[in-house]
């Protein structure tokens, strides 16, 4: 018997995590800032949210989606944007350039260098 083709599993299968999520149906500002949040504010905002992710029976799920996404804004998992962004190695989830561990060595050249005119 030849070997069937297998579909893709169905893309609910990927996002039914979020059902049982403690923050579903919960107002998203608590989760992602609002356009003028100032420093205090959000810090506030952020401990709010991790304490509603620190009971969540899915929190695992919510990190690891926001991970393979790089999800740039809000919190996910219990992690702030700064969090996951330093998770992965990254200094912005916004702006992904990898945190560089050691200066770049400079390269030498060969060859003659400059020709100078006389």
């Amino acid at each position: 018997m030849a070997d069937i083709e297998r579909l893709p599993e169905p893309i609910v299968d990927h996002w039914d995590w979020q059902g049982a999520a403690a923050c579903r149906g919960m107002d998203s500002e608590v989760f992602f800032h609002p356009s003028a949040e100032r420093a205090r504010g959000r810090r506030a905002r952020i401990q709010a949210a991790k304490a509603v992710c620190g009971t969540c029976p899915v929190i695992a799920q919510c990190l690891a989606h926001a991970l393979a996404v790089r999800e740039p804004y809000g919190v996910w998992g219990g992690r702030s944007e700064d969090e996951r962004a330093e998770l992965l190695g990254l200094r912005s989830l916004r702006y992904p350039a990898r945190i560089r561990t050691a200066p770049e060595p400079v390269l030498a050249t060969t060859g003659p260098g400059p020709r100078r005119e006389h």
